[in-house]
């Protein structure tokens, strides 16, 4: 299993970020996904998750600012992150629930 998490980089408050996660080693299409993020001297927490068949559940402090999203034929996950505040400042993780799989994690840093 490899997941291949990209698209972080450093915002100003209110921007957008799109990351992306390209997953290889295992039938993609047939399991959920999910993004979680560690923010400094904090425990990682669930951002987003996306199942097989699409339906998605998000964290409260994302919930109308964050969408997740996946392609199977492109075997990748997508997280569009708008009105970005300063506390989504984090380490962005993609994670695989059926093989407990992380990627390497992607910086999102938002200024204000």
């Amino acid at each position: 299993v490899q997941l291949q998490a990209s698209g972080g980089g450093s915002v100003q408050s209110g921007g957008s970020l799109r990351l992306s996660c390209a997953a290889s080693g295992f039938f993609f299409s047939g399991y959920g996904m999910a993004w979680h993020r560690q923010a400094p001297g904090k425990e990682r927490e669930l951002v987003a998750a996306i199942t097989s068949e699409g339906v998605t559940n998000y964290a409260d402090s994302v919930k109308g600012r964050f969408t997740i999203s996946r392609d199977n034929a492109r075997r990748t996950m997508y997280l569009d992150m708008n009105s970005l505040k300063p506390e989504d400042t984090a380490v962005y993780y993609c994670y695989f629930p059926g093989r407990r799989a992380w990627g390497q994690g992607t910086q999102v840093t938002v200024s204000s």
